[in-house]
């Protein structure tokens, strides 16, 4: 008998729904969808595969093309991951307060790492890929306008959401980096049944929370339509930080802020209803932010 040849994209998505059992209520459960747990410890994982997938499909890009994106380190990460296994070379831009796991696993993967000042921050970043582009020979992938961002959360995020609660889902809460996430699942889940609620998670103004944008409008990400979004949920940074903490020490979720973000958010969408089922995505792993004091309270 012959083993399946299984590569490491054929390990992207089909990630575990957890309940959280703490947080949940008679009547109310919460679920978190554990992202994680793909091979390059996000949900970047899902749209750095369909970005690249549709840029090589389409003969955009090829192993001599010089790649640069922007990006605050899920989807750098993601990207360093897989760039290589298709023969591709890439530059990563991101701001210099980026936690230096994020960094060096983004140059372990052989990806260059071009930082920019904190002071600009992830405007700065884009600023900078995109005079790179501009200026000529460099090919940038543009997860903020890139429909196969969301394209992959039509076709396996919400799919497996729908699939593991038997559809019984109510609510989906997600944080709005990019909001390829949202988007997509939003899509099909909404197209299964009109009635689940769609919960965004940004930021409260002043709060610096690592994957969730407050974005200023010059810099809205392009694939955001925000009729696909029911309710926007305003987090703080000192309650996203608290909820992180409290997943790790209750839950054994080890996730990262914008993660605790959400889970605010979904605690307090739930604290509203009588019955329910509220699947929140859990986009990353705590492992990532361990050089920054999220864990030390």
């Amino acid at each position: 008998m012959t083993a399946p040849t299984r590569t490491l994209t054929d390990l992207i998505g089909n990630t575990p729904l957890v309940h959280l059992k703490s947080l949940s209520r008679p009547g109310v459960d919460l679920y978190a969808k554990l992202e994680g747990q793909n091979p390059g410890g996000s949900v970047k994982d899902r749209a750095a595969r369909s970005m690249l997938e549709g840029a090589l499909g389409r003969g955009e890009i090829t192993p001599e093309t010089r790649l640069i994106e922007p990006t605050s380190g899920n989807t750098g990460i993601a990207l360093a991951m897989l760039a290589r296994q298709y023969g591709l070379n890439l530059e990563l831009v991101m701001p210099a307060n980026a936690t230096a796991e994020r960094v060096k696993t983004m140059r372990a993967y052989g990806a260059t790492v071009t930082l920019t000042p904190t002071e600009v921050g992830m405007e700065g970043a884009i600023d900078y890929a995109r005079a790179k582009v501009a200026g000529g020979g460099y090919w940038m992938f543009n997860q903020f306008g890139n429909p196969d961002n969301p394209r992959a959360h039509f076709e396996s995020t919400g799919p497996e959401i729908w699939r593991d609660t038997g559809g019984a889902v109510t609510h989906f809460v997600s944080s709005m980096g990019t909001t390829g996430t949202i988007m997509g699942v939003s899509r099909y889940l909404k197209a299964q049944n009109p009635a689940v609620q769609i919960v965004g998670v940004q930021p409260t103004e002043g709060s610096s929370i690592p994957g969730i944008r407050r974005w200023p409008k010059e810099y809205l990400p392009t694939i955001f339509e925000p009729e696909r979004v029911d309710q926007v949920v305003d987090v703080s940074q000192e309650d996203a930080t608290a909820m992180t903490r409290r997943l790790a020490r209750d839950e054994a979720v080890f996730a990262g802020m914008s993660s605790g973000g959400a889970v605010t958010a979904a605690t307090r969408v739930a604290a509203g209803l009588a019955s329910g089922v509220i699947v929140v995505i859990v986009c990353d792993r705590g492992d990532r932010y361990l050089s920054s004091d999220i864990f030390e309270g």
